[in-house]
């Protein structure tokens, strides 16, 4: 069934259904420069839910807890049940710098604690689709599972999912509570995570939620955009918008370009295609704070691709052709992921 021309999918195996596009929220509050103003943001968000696109992410990190509470003031007056809302915990602030990501944490006090807080900010009963947004290496998988999964049973979240977590992390918080999403950063140039953790949410039913589909907005326009970077966007940080790594990526960019051209298309609709295409268990966010983007981004679930096509496209952004990694390497991701067994905190808690 669609609604508004856009197309809806089941997630995961659990009995989620969204958007088979949603819309990315952080870039309205936190990261990528100064946030939205209020009602131009909350104008947007309408906008998406009346075209279609009803599955929002957030997380309380965004902000950091602005855009939580954006969220919150953008679904009143009947928006709520027109939507799945999803949002994220374990990410921590630095005390008096709040741009600045401190710990991960996944005790269970801190999981507790994070969802209530944010069930206040977004001020709603139940949230949709409840993420660990990166692992905490120092806990048990199994212990932050079974504290997520008293939060479902007390009816405060529906649905558990994970994001940057490993194939080994996903199955075995998979074994203790259903994971109903995995969200990982997955686009045309940042394909490492096809090798093992797709084929294992795939094998274990769980949906996949791609980040960043769009190249973090270079597959939009071009190396161009950074130009437009405000003050305080951290892609300018990004190993792959370095003066060293930025020539051989335009050349990446411009050959996708001249396939758009071909396709009567945008380069951005393209690329947020190839991930469309990738299949119906998949569901690209890609997140902007202009009405007119988010139009365009909705115009790529009518571009259809051959597999001549996809294939072409995978030979432009061979990994060897693309220059420089998606973060730093100290970054917490899904290589890094794994947690102590479940033993080793029965011995120190003994």
């Amino acid at each position: 069934m669609a609604t508004n021309g856009v197309r809806r999918i089941k997630l995961g195996s659990q009995g989620l259904e969204v958007s088979a596009q949603g819309l990315g929220c952080m870039g309205l509050s936190a990261f990528y420069g100064p946030p939205k103003p209020e009602s131009e943001a909350i104008a947007l968000l309408h906008h998406a839910i009346n075209s279609g696109i009803t599955f929002l992410d957030t997380s309380d990190i965004y902000g950091p807890e602005t855009n939580e509470i954006l969220l919150g003031k953008a679904l009143k007056n009947g928006f709520r049940e027109k939507v799945e809302l999803a949002t994220k915990f374990a990410a921590t602030y630095v005390e008096g710098k709040k741009e600045i990501v401190g710990e991960i944490r996944g005790d269970p006090e801190y999981v507790r604690f994070a969802c209530e807080a944010s069930l206040t900010r977004l001020g709603v009963n139940c949230i949709d689709l409840y993420y660990q947004h990166r692992i905490d290496t120092r806990v048990p998988i199994e212990i932050i599972m079974g504290e997520l999964k008293k939060l479902v049973e007390e009816g405060k979240i529906k649905y558990v999912g994970l994001s940057e977590a490993s194939a080994s992390t996903i199955r075995r918080a998979h074994s203790i509570h259903p994971i109903t999403a995995v969200q990982l950063e997955w686009s045309l140039w940042s394909r490492d995570v096809e090798e093992d953790v797709i084929p294992t949410c795939r094998e274990l039913g769980i949906g996949l939620v791609a980040y960043s589909p769009l190249g973090r907005g270079f597959f939009a326009s071009g190396p161009k955009f950074l130009e437009t970077l405000g003050q305080g966007d951290f892609r300018k940080d990004l190993p792959r918008f370095q003066d060293e790594n930025l020539p051989g990526n335009k050349v990446i960019y411009e050959k996708m370009a001249a396939m758009a051209e071909k396709k009567q298309c945008t380069p951005g609709q393209l690329a947020l295609a190839w991930v469309h295409h990738r299949g119906d268990d998949v569901c690209p966010i890609p997140g902007t704070t202009k009405i007119e983007n988010l139009d365009q981004n909705i115009g790529a679930l009518s571009v259809k691709l051959t597999p001549e096509e996809m294939a072409e496209l995978e030979a432009l952004c061979r990994p060897e052709l693309v220059k420089g990694e998606r973060y730093h390497p100290s970054a917490p991701t899904y290589k890094n992921s794994d947690t102590p067994p479940l033993s080793s905190w029965k011995a120190a808690s003994a």
